[in-house]
């Protein structure tokens, strides 16, 4: 019996050892004393070094001596709850340069132990991904105001000119002036929703329970565009209250929400569930400074449709990208110049055969009591 009980432990941990190595991110595990015990095939890869000679070392003498990761660790050791960091630097002349991560790290066992997932990031996620594509946000706000300005006016004096001549045109010319006025205001529509993006004004935000905002959609929706489509809440009771716009979250959870209806309407078991919950140890950097923002809040629409195609999912958030026949792709460009305007990020995933839209937003310490206040690292 022992040797079969042996037997089967051994088997078990070499399926274990292919799962692990059949990850295409790095995931190394850490001692108690800071030495690496374990690292997958492409942790060997990332560090440089085989397995055997990763072993013999300690994680600091890969990574610069004031990494934050080495902070993370101690801080998922003392709390023993995993912690999600986003854009940690790890370049160094051993790893080499532009070795830009998202890292996972959560305790294992009780002796101190902890495991690492890096995400390494290209060179475009390096340049404000935590910004949610506000760059592709400035250039559509610099092209809006450009477009108002030499496309409407001139847009008027000849829709204006069409009507003129539709007083004395045929029947058949009457038809073409008619569609010159058609197109005229089709396309000062468009410019005006592209307008949106070039208003820098404050935002008037308040204290507001993300509950209420998503129960409304919810109502828009069934009274309207997903009238047969399920639609299912999965809320966190407990959450704080955020400091938004109501008007502007309204817009953007329409947005995904109607979205989520097109990609679920042919089928008949299609379904939309609308989440909340609180995820603390997501944070994220604040460009031009070292400060760090907590982003506990997330708030995710997910859907059982086909999913978004994965050459698009890069761009999703860029403008003009978009795969319905009519659409013009400003939708979820003006939903990630809103939420990165409220200082959160939004995110998209393909897993498991549905397709989740995630916003994490921060919790503002202007809306909390302050014994109800989720406290900073200083504070704990």
């Amino acid at each position: 019996m022992t040797t079969d009980n042996g037997g089967m432990r051994k088997a078990a941990e070499m399926v274990a050892l292919e799962v692990l190595n059949a990850i295409q991110n790095p995931v190394v595990l850490i001692e108690e004393n800071g030495r690496i015990s374990y690292t997958n095939w492409e942790a060997e890869v990332f560090f440089g070094a085989s397995a055997a000679h990763l072993a013999k070392k300690a994680l600091s003498d890969f990574i610069p001596f004031d990494s934050p990761l080495l902070a993370l660790i101690s801080q998922v050791r003392e709390r023993r709850a995993p912690v999600n960091e986003y854009r940690v630097d790890l370049s160094s002349p051993r790893l080499g340069q532009d070795k830009l991560v998202d890292i996972y790290v959560a305790p294992v066992g009780e002796e101190g132990s902890v495991v690492l997932v890096f995400q390494v990031r290209s060179m475009a996620d390096k340049i404000d991904r935590q910004l949610v594509h506000r760059a592709a946000a400035r250039s559509v706000t610099g092209l809006a105001s450009m477009l108002a300005h030499e496309i409407k006016n001139p847009l008027s004096g000849i829709r204006g000119a069409a009507q003129l001549l539709e007083t004395n045109a045929s029947d058949e010319d009457r038809a073409l002036t008619r569609l010159i006025c058609d197109e005229s205001d089709r396309i000062v529509s468009l410019v005006d929703r592209m307008e949106v993006f070039s208003d820098e004004r404050p935002i008037d935000r308040v204290p507001l329970n993300i509950h209420s905002v998503l129960d409304h959609v919810k109502a828009l929706a069934k009274a309207g565009f997903a009238r047969n489509i399920k639609i299912t809440e999965e809320y966190d009771p407990s959450l704080p209250l955020i400091f938004a716009n109501r008007d502007q979250m309204v817009q953007v959870f329409l947005n995904l929400v109607k979205n989520a209806s097109e990609a679920v309407a042919d089928k008949p078991d299609g379904e939309i569930i609308l989440t909340s919950a609180y995820r603390p140890g997501i944070r994220m950097s604040v460009a031009g400074t070292r400060e760090k923002i907590s982003l506990p809040l997330e708030f995710c629409v997910q859907d059982n449709g086909p999913g978004v195609p994965p050459d698009l999912m890069p761009h999703l958030f860029d403008p003009f990208i978009t795969t319905k026949p009519n659409g013009t792709g400003l939708g979820l460009a003006l939903v990630a110049k809103i939420i990165g305007a409220h200082g959160g990020i939004i995110e998209c995933e393909n897993m498991n055969g549905r397709t989740t839209f995630r916003i994490l937003m921060p919790v503002s310490k202007d809306v909390l009591p302050a014994e109800a206040a989720p406290k900073t690292e200083k504070e704990q």
